[in-house]
């Protein structure tokens, strides 16, 4: 086996790691980093076990303010620029009943392997020697595709497991073991997912949200039973997404909103999804799919105009994606150069009548009936529309 730390150098936030273990015993990168890299994968998370108190570590990564710690697991998380390395010192656990969080004491890398979701998750990278140390049988699970868990008891002890064996089947392409199968199943069955607070759950489904590929994801989970209320529509999703502008919205929120098997508020705030992203989700749920009838630019930003970009895009995606286009590319950014302190310099009334004068000058401005230009919207606000009085 190669030396990973000369594929864990390669990467910046890698290297400062290596560089700031250097001279400390005990120190090991564990989990998906060290699988993905001898999956030859690029590692999406760096997250290090220290044999001892991990203070003096955090300390050579980072200033003290950019630390956050939760000293009942002994962990710290610190940031450092773009770099984001999460700190555990080796601790075995044990779970008061099903669903709770863990009781941790302090242990060795050994065991602290051993309390690991699944098997190719059970390794450990020493940083000072370069030996990888595993849990029995975790590289020829990792060869196999196969995701194993350790314990017969796991998805009791932590159903959130279930979750994350959902994301790594669909991210890895890996299967179940058979009798890993056989207990997700059995815990499901159980109520397992039952023992488990809103909140948490909600993480787990923000974490499959974010996935490469979240329909694959959610479709994973929702095999293993873990969510009845999803009915992923890939094909939904996926024009939905095309049609988002690019680094504009929330592609998580149009993915959950094309995957929930009908409307929920109190599910989404019970998963302690804030009050704007709901927003965000009804918007995109009870927007009408748009038809394909031709619409003067003016009617079709009626029609739009308020509603979040991700509304808009999933409309398009239920119906025809020519009339989202239309206006999520071009037709919202049109605007006036004029404003209502114009109008009130020229002499209208202040009310509502300014707001009603600059509508109807925008949807001129919307159907090409305007020459370019303020002199050719002011012109336009100061007609008489609807009955306004003209100054």
């Amino acid at each position: 086996m190669d030396d990973l730390r000369e594929h864990l150098r390669e990467l910046p936030c890698g290297r400062r790691l290596l560089d700031a273990a250097a001279g400390l015993e005990g120190v090991h990168l564990v989990g998906g980093a060290v699988r993905d890299m001898l999956l030859g994968l690029q590692p999406r998370e760096l997250d290090v076990v220290v044999e001892g108190d991990v203070g003096e570590l955090a300390a050579r990564l980072g200033v003290a303010e950019n630390h956050v710690a939760h000293e009942r697991f002994g962990t710290v998380t610190v940031r450092s620029g773009t770099c984001r390395w999460d700190l555990a010192a080796a601790r075995d656990e044990t779970y008061a009943r099903p669903g709770a969080l863990p009781d941790v004491r302090a242990a060795r890398i050994e065991q602290d392997l051993t309390r690991r979701d699944v098997a190719i998750n059970a390794l450990a990278l020493d940083l000072a020697t370069g030996v990888v140390r595993t849990v029995e049988r975790a590289l020829d699970d990792l060869d196999a595709g196969r995701l194993r868990v350790l314990h017969d008891t796991s998805f009791i002890d932590d159903p959130t497991r279930l979750w994350r064996v959902a994301r790594y089947a669909a991210r890895l392409g890996f299967e179940l073991e058979r009798h890993t199968a056989a207990l997700a199943r059995q815990a499901v069955r159980a109520g397992a997912m039952q023992t488990v607070s809103g909140p948490r759950i909600g993480n787990e489904l923000r974490l499959a949200l974010g996935e490469p590929d979240p329909i694959a994801a959610l479709e994973s989970a929702v095999a293993l039973g873990l969510a009845p209320w999803l009915a992923p529509d890939r094909t939904l999703a996926e024009r939905a997404l095309e049609l988002l502008p690019t680094d504009e919205g929330h592609r998580d929120l149009v993915v959950l909103a094309a995957s929930l098997a009908a409307p929920d508020d109190e599910l989404l705030a019970d998963l302690e999804f804030t009050a704007g992203e709901r927003a965000i989700v009804r918007a995109c749920l009870s927007t009408p799919a748009l038809d394909d009838v031709p619409r003067r630019p003016s009617e079709l930003a009626r029609m739009l105009r308020g509603l979040p970009v991700e509304a808009v895009a999933l409309a398009g995606a239920r119906g025809w994606a020519r009339p989202a286009r239309r206006w999520l590319q071009d037709l919202r950014h049109v605007g006036l150069q004029i404003t209502g302190a114009d109008l009130l310099a020229a002499g209208i009334a202040e009310g509502p009548d300014v707001g009603r004068r600059l509508a109807a000058a925008l949807d001129q401005r919307l159907d090409g009936a305007l020459a370019d230009g303020r002199e050719a919207e002011l012109q336009a606000a100061l007609e008489d529309h609807g009955g306004a009085a003209t100054p």
